[in-house]
């Protein structure tokens, strides 16, 4: 049977692109693409000359049927998104849930991704984490903040650069200015940066620098102060 393919693209370094992605997206009967402007200069440079159809946030609901219409039909479909891996903070999951309710395989390609990279970078500890995407604009927000306040594990986050400052100014209101933060820009690229420090340093550090380009947030979580344990004997014992 058909199947949908899911293709990782670069975050920003094109050389990142693999050998097997390159393959699938040329053998493929058409690609689903994010931003077919975006995509398109990326299919150029690889010379990939595959048909192209948009699948974005804002059409995802109205096409994912006729799609699964087409690969029930014969035809094999691989989605890509501007960069990364689709459906992470990106369109996706819509389409490979139908999918998988219609029986039609789904082979996820393994590739790029920010938010990986960023947790190993940062030097924080990566054996347990969340990922936690983009946080609420508004509502919603301050109550998602007082959750991940008590959160004890690894926090990622992505953050669009206007936002910044306002999400490290959160930072310091509900964790506290000495919370360990690192903070990735333009991963892979040529003027990539990893600025570490706790969240009044990294804060102060953007306050003079404008930050630019696509942004992972990591932040270190909730330490567990344990009490010391007290002693089966009084002190009055102790003393006789």
């Amino acid at each position: 049977m058909s199947k949908l393919y899911i293709v990782p693209t670069p975050i920003g370094n094109l050389e990142d692109m693999t050998f097997r992605a390159i393959r699938i997206l040329k053998e493929v009967d058409l690609i689903l693409a994010e931003d077919t402007r975006t995509s398109g200069k990326l299919l150029k440079h690889f010379e990939i000359g595959t048909h192209m159809h948009s699948h974005h946030m804002h059409n995802e609901h109205k096409t994912t049927e006729n799609i699964i219409a087409r690969i029930k039909a014969g035809e094999n479909i691989a989605l890509i998104s501007d960069a990364g891996t689709p459906a992470i903070s990106d369109p996706g999951f819509l389409l490979t849930r139908a999918c998988v309710e219609n029986k039609i395989e789904v082979e996820c390609l393994p590739g790029a991704t920010a938010f990986v990279p960023a947790l190993v970078n940062s030097g924080l500890p990566n054996d347990r984490f969340i990922f936690e995407g983009f946080l609420p604009e508004k509502k919603g927000r301050q109550t998602r903040f007082l959750a991940l306040a008590e959160e004890t594990r690894t926090m990622i986050l992505y953050v669009s650069p206007h936002k910044l400052l306002k999400t490290l100014a959160e930072f310091i209101t509900y964790f506290g200015e000495d919370r360990q933060i690192c903070v990735c820009r333009e991963l892979s690229k040529l003027h990539e940066e990893n600025v570490r420090g706790t969240a009044k340093e990294v804060l102060t550090h953007f306050e003079k620098t404008a930050p630019r380009g696509e942004i992972v947030v990591v932040v270190a979580g909730k330490t567990i102060i344990k009490e010391p344990k007290k002693s089966k004997f009084s002190k009055d014992d102790e003393e006789d």
